[in-house]
């Protein structure tokens, strides 16, 4: 038994030293294509600045700000792009230890994971992202209401302000997104069934509520769209459990 504990703690050492290795270099990589992905994750704000023809330049506000966002990005990029990789390492430290028929019920939710949070993150960059953005931006005042008409308040985006909304947004759609894995999973080792999933439909619909508020920006748009997709997730799940 000491024996059997102490190898599952070398495999263990084994692939969590292969995650961080791999995770190491995603980030480096990400590290050094930092600008073009700041490009590409700026790209919702700075189409809608240019439909309101308003200055399409982002800007940081403290000397070391331009430094972190590259480091924000590397861990965030890396961290996705090593995912699939560490996914792998879980599965092959935890497969010896499974039965033919739990591998085979296990693995195809290992493989749609990663699948559905990148559906749930392309959701939120091209669908959420621009209406959330826009309505925010509808906020700005182009001039006063006559007391002082020459008032004008005007979006300043800081990049590391930025980075962080976009990402925020990204984490929460894509794990939002795992939901139907999540309930699947539960449902097939028996902890959960749909006729009870049913019967907390109620509770669940408050809970996404509460959820949608807490992950999104405080608009009622991006609180509607995640708690619509997350419900319709919820209910999906319960045709395959």
């Amino acid at each position: 038994r000491q024996m059997c504990i102490r190898d599952s703690l070398i495999e263990l050492r084994t692939r969590i030293i292969r995650s961080l290795i791999a995770f190491l270099v995603t980030m480096s990589l990400s590290f050094y294509f930092a600008d073009d992905i700041f490009n590409f994750l700026s790209l919702p704000i700075i189409s809608l600045l240019d439909s309101y023809d308003q200055n399409t330049e982002l800007i940081y506000t403290g000397l070391q700000q331009g430094f972190m966002v590259h480091i924000k990005i590397s861990i965030f990029s890396g961290f996705l792009l090593a995912f699939p990789f560490i996914s792998f390492q879980l599965w092959r430290f935890v497969a010896p230890g499974l039965y033919k028929n739990e591998k085979s019920a296990f693995l195809p939710f290992l493989i749609a994971s990663p699948i559905l949070f990148i559906i749930g993150a392309a959701f939120a960059f091209y669908v959420v992202m621009p209406l959330a953005f826009d309505f925010l931006l509808n906020f700005q005042q182009n001039q006063g209401d006559g007391l002082v008409d020459i008032l004008k308040i005007k979006y300043l985006g800081s990049i590391n302000e930025y980075l962080s909304l976009t990402m925020a947004f990204i984490v929460a759609f894509g794990l939002c997104f795992q939901l139907p894995v999540l309930l699947t999973l539960l449902g097939k080792v028996g902890l959960i069934s749909s006729s009870g999933l049913a019967r907390f439909r109620k509770y669940a619909v408050v809970s996404i509520l509460i959820v949608a508020a807490l992950v999104t920006p405080p608009d009622v748009i991006t609180q509607i769209i995640l708690f619509s997709v997350v419900y319709t997730l919820y209910e999906l799940s319960l045709i395959h459990i």
